[in-house]
């Protein structure tokens, strides 16, 4: 019985494994997509890093733009043309490909999120 337990686990693991490395190297590749379209388009007012300032005052880094916004609601500015409201930004449309890339890229530079003082009742 044992034998058996052991190798089904085995035979499982074999076969999980791959897709785990397989998910890992396409998130790598979204990640490089999406890094190499923000220097392209994004990096002359955005700080695109995990760390810096932007170059535009007004344009919120990358790092903090969960804090902000569901990243996820951004793919569909990014597919039918983002507009903002923090001077002059051009209007950019993504194909989907690049949009999966740009959002896992946003992803990968979110630094911690800011905690917010809860108020205590007395």
């Amino acid at each position: 019985m044992m034998a058996r337990l052991g190798l089904s686990v085995f035979l499982i693991a074999s076969f999980v494994t791959p897709v785990f490395a397989a998910d890992a190297q396409t998130q790598k590749q979204a990640i490089e997509v999406g890094r190499n379209l923000a220097k392209s388009h994004c990096a002359t007012c955005h700080a695109i890093g995990k760390r810096g300032q932007s170059p535009n005052p007004q344009a919120p880094r990358f790092a903090t733009l969960a804090q902000r916004y569901p990243l996820d609601n951004l793919a569909e500015a990014f597919s039918e043309g983002i507009l903002v409201g923090h001077g002059p930004m051009p209007e950019f449309q993504f194909e989907p490909g690049q949009i999966d890339g740009l959002i896992a890229y946003l992803r990968s530079v979110q630094g911690p999120m800011k905690r917010t003082k809860r108020r205590t009742s007395k």
